[in-house]
Formats: structure tokens, C-alpha cells, sequence
């Protein structure tokens, strides 16, 4: 009898805010792996525009509305491949728009290997390539409604 190897993956971002674009990610990862981590990462350079505490409980209500049981939030402050490491984790998700997101994404792909060489990346086609967090927060500052870009436990928080 085979054991059964839990398959976890890691999908890092800012989530500054956590878009409908990347809760297409989660769900399409949610239902590829047993556990899924979506990682708020902490980068001390970058000043956030809604605290990670408030957009990891937005997200976590996000997954709990849609019972995505095995979807977990994590915020870190750290490397992501050294955290993937840590925690068992064997798969990198990443979300590509278009070809310049590809070559940006297999960059960083290559310093992570460094660290972490066990780790595979997956890919998932964005759905709505023109949504991103910049341009979320960019029409909310000129008071456009940003609703529809967002799961309404996040846009409760903007």
C-alpha cells in the first residue's frame, strides 16, 4: 500500500490587497493541494497600505465563506524558500498576466533554487490580467469603486 505524501503549496505576495485575481489563484491551487499557505510577506522597504494582521483575517474570512478548509494564511517575515523549507512545503504558486510576469516570475524562480533547491514552481494563467493590487489602489485613491476587484471581506477592510 502507497502512503500518501501530503502535497502543500506556498503562494506568496504583499496581497496589499488581496485581489479577486488572487482568490482565483487560491481556488485553483485549493483544488491541486492538500494544503495551500497563502504567505503575506513583510518587506521592511515597502510601507503597507492596509496592515498585514487586518488583510490576513480579510482572507482568512474570504476562504472560510467559500470552505476552503485547506487553504491557511501565514504573514512572514523572511525568505519565502526558507519558510517552504521550514514547513514541508514542496510547491511555489505563482499567478502569470503575460510574458513579462512569466520572465519576472523565473528570476526569482532561480534565486529561490539557490536556497531552496527541492522546490518546483506552478503556474496558473491569471484570469483577468488587467487587475492588480496597484491598480486596485490606485482608482480606490481617485475614489473610484473598486468593489467588483475585490472579495468583500477585503474591500470591508479598504
Amino acid at each position: 500500500m502507497e502512503k500518501h505524501i501530503i502535497k502543500k503549496a506556498i503562494y506568496p505576495g504583499s496581497f496589499d490587497p488581496f485581489t479577486n485575481g488572487h482568490l482565483d489563484i487560491v481556488k485553483k491551487s485549493a483544488a491541486l493541494f492538500d494544503e495551500v499557505y497563502v504567505l503575506i510577506g513583510i518587506n521592511a522597504t515597502k510601507k503597507r497600505a492596509i496592515p498585514s494582521e487586518e488583510m490576513k483575517a480579510a482572507i482568512e474570512a474570504t476562504v472560510r465563506e467559500l470552505d476552503l478548509d485547506n487553504v491557511r494564511v501565514v504573514v512572514f517575515e523572511g525568505l519565502v524558500a526558507q519558510y517552504a523549507a521550514a514547513n514541508g512545503i514542496q510547491y511555489m504558486i505563482r499567478g502569470l498576466r503575460n510574458n513579462m510576469d512569466y520572465n519576472y516570475e523565473e528570476n526569482i524562480a532561480e534565486v529561490n533554487k539557490l536556497i531552496n533547491p527541492a522546490m518546483e514552481y506552478v503556474y496558473f494563467r491569471a484570469e483577468n490580467v488587467a487587475v492588480s493590487s496597484s491598480m486596485v489602489k490606485e482608482l480606490h485613491s481617485y475614489g473610484q469603486d473598486v468593489s467588483v476587484y475585490l472579495p468583500k471581506p477585503v474591500f470591508d477592510i479598504l
